[in-house]
């Protein structure tokens, strides 16, 4: 399918309830726990407890309501803004917040992390100590040269991106214009944490497919490095069974790089 047929992230229709139980739950079923799940989980651990990624603010920029990846962050970052390209993805994350009847689910999410700590009893009170931390849910579009516009956020020591880019790029000068626009945000010295899929060209939520824009390990590297960061650490795993009625993705990216000051 071209991509100029192809259906959107932030463009078309999408069910952010069907996404998160296809790729983020704990349902048997879902076949990505490893590569969508643990994984970022893992790696975000072990970064933010090096100490080394640390401060008062940390802007996530992130497909769907997804909070998984942040339970690590809030123990290293006083104040946490979420950036969201759809109104459902933030009703959906503002009905976790409040705890409303009908909020997805996180305990799988927040129960892992505090195994990885060792503090597995402390899964309520890693929950509410996230909650705490996020300051504000932020609307954004990249149509808008300031994603945020009119919402004027201060200048991060940390930005997360999960997921993000190759479903909201058509192509390679999108992907890079996309990067540059959400690391406008960033200190010149901060960190930015990277997680993106590879090699895919679509998944599936629902019956409706969604585009991905197709590129490699290096095509980051080099679009990184051509932006001033500089890579601290690159792993990639593969996911160890490829759901081709899901998704052609067959590995999942994780960078940390610093800007250049």
């Amino acid at each position: 399918m071209d991509c100029s047929t192809q259906k959107f992230y932030h463009e078309h229709n999408i069910d952010t309830r069907k996404l998160v139980d296809a790729y983020f739950s704990d349902k048997p079923e879902m076949m990505f726990k490893d590569t969508s799940l643990k994984f970022p989980m893992e790696k975000l651990h072990h970064i933010f407890s090096t100490g080394n990624t640390k401060g008062e603010i940390l802007i996530d920029v992130s497909t769907g309501p997804l909070v998984h990846h942040l339970f690590s962050a809030c123990e290293f970052f006083k104040d946490i803004y979420l950036l969201r390209f759809r109104e459902q993805c933030s009703m959906e994350l503002n009905r976790w917040l409040n705890t409303r009847t009908g909020a997805l689910d996180w305990n799988h999410a927040s129960s892992y992390v505090t195994a990885l700590e060792g503090n597995s009893d402390q899964c309520e009170d890693k929950e509410m100590r996230l909650k705490t931390a996020i300051k504000q849910i932020v609307n954004c579009s990249f149509e808008k040269e300031n994603i945020t516009d009119p919402v004027v956020l201060p200048q991060a020591d940390c930005i997360i991106t999960t997921w993000l880019l190759e479903v909201t790029s058509k192509d390679e000068n999108d992907y890079i214009s996309h990067l540059r626009k959400i690391t406008k945000l960033l200190k010149p010295g901060g960190h930015l944490i990277l997680l993106g899929a590879l090699n895919g060209t679509y998944y599936m939520v629902g019956q409706e497919k969604f585009h991905v824009f197709k590129y490699d390990e290096n095509f980051a590297r080099n679009v990184l490095s051509g932006e001033g960061f500089i890579i601290d650490h690159c792993d990639v795993v593969i996911l160890k069974k490829v759901v081709r009625d899901l998704t052609d993705v067959d590995a999942t990216l994780f960078i940390t790089a610093r800007k250049g000051n």
